[in-house]
């Protein structure tokens, strides 16, 4: 095999898209550090950002999904996905890839349309339960399928699927070992149990709302509160951060510690999100978005429950249920453990190996 292959990642628009795309990137550095790696994005996207930080270089394409109503947007949408295509043409003739993985996001879908039209062979990493349309379009030429979920064959050709997983934080496969240290990190009250709070990388309005007004009830149960209400809405909630047993926080670094620390989380189900929490097996409480393409959190999040792994909250079924539920939770000692038992056994830690295994093979 060529000592120095030559990698287009195409991934992002949000976390859940970017992360796998650069834990992908790392591994195969990793193996063949003469690797020639280069990210394509969406150039008005946080992945122009995340991707240079992470040490990679990121060529950026005009392209946006479309609205669910009709706008301006829509509009532009033919001539966003033109440019795009032209401008995919150009980068892989200039740069002659021997693979191209997408990871998601509208730009992966240029990107690996021109590959396979150009006879480049492609990897489709799909994080979720239900695939969105743009890996429903390309899965018909894709070489490779790595999937995270069971029964997709729907979506997909069945002979192309493996299931790998998705790629996730290596420093979560050793959490049980860092309880005595998240504890001391974050200060936590070895005498009362600790509630995680996650609402992903911008914020979850919902929850933020609903732990608001349960701060009280929450914290009558014996419980302490990391709260990560996301940097959207730091400033309207940072005013409980240092209120007894609350702790607010937009962002969290060491989530290896803060998962380490955790009895109970209350999270959405992005595929990221639900990865790393099988991984860690704590008990969850997922409210999923319901404002996400094809509700796909909320079929993440039933895949688990569906298993026994999960507790499933609706956002609409928040106000009348949350309290009974959690509290019913908390009382059940046995009920914790075996939730928690049941989601580790859906983890797939070695993911980002198997994936990148099968791109290997695709190489001449």
């Amino acid at each position: 095999m060529n000592q120095k292959p030559k990698f287009i990642i195409s991934g992002g628009g949000t976390g859940g898209h970017i992360y796998p795309a650069v834990a992908i990137a790392n591994e195969i550095k990793s193996r063949y550090p003469q690797a020639d790696i280069l990210f394509v994005g969406a150039s008005d996207k946080m992945e122009m950002q995340k991707v240079p930080q992470a040490g990679y270089p990121i060529e950026g394409l005009w392209i946006a999904g479309i609205q669910r109503k009709l706008t301006l947007q829509n509009a532009m949408f033919p001539l966003k996905l033109a440019s795009s295509l032209l401008k995919s043409f150009r980068i892989i003739r200039r740069f002659k890839p021997d693979v191209v993985i997408g990871t998601g996001g509208f730009a992966s879908g240029a990107v690996l349309k021109v590959a396979s039209m150009l006879g480049i062979p492609t990897v489709i990493q799909e994080q979720n339960s239900y695939p969105g349309i743009t890996n429903k379009l390309l899965s018909k030429k894709a070489n490779k399928i790595c999937v995270a979920y069971e029964n997709l064959e729907r979506f997909f050709p069945k002979d192309k699927m493996i299931i790998t997983g998705n790629p996730v934080r290596q420093d979560l496969l050793e959490v049980a070992d860092k309880r005595a240290e998240a504890l001391s990190h974050f200060k936590l009250d070895v005498t009362k149990k600790t509630l995680l709070v996650l609402g992903g990388s911008l914020g979850a309005r919902r929850i933020n709302q609903l732990i608001a007004k349960e701060l009280d009830f929450i914290r009558s149960q014996n419980m302490q509160i990391i709260w990560q209400c996301g940097k959207l809405y730091e400033e309207e909630y940072k005013q409980y951060d240092g209120k007894e047993g609350v702790q607010v926080v937009s962002f969290i670094d060491r989530m290896d510690l803060v998962y380490a620390g955790a009895d109970v989380v209350i999270s959405r189900s992005g595929a990221s999100s639900v990865s790393e929490l099988c991984l860690v097996g704590k008990p969850v409480i997922f409210i999923p978005s319901p404002n996400v393409a094809e509700d796909h959190q909320t079929k993440n999040a039933q895949a688990i429950v569906d298993k026994g792994g999960a507790v499933l909250l609706k956002e609409k079924e928040l106000d009348e249920q949350f309290e009974n539920v959690f509290q019913n939770l908390l009382a059940d000692a046995s009920r914790q453990e075996q939730l928690g038992k049941t989601i580790q056994t859906l983890a797939l830690p070695n993911a980002t190996k198997d994936i990148v295994d099968e791109i290997m093979k695709l190489i001449k």
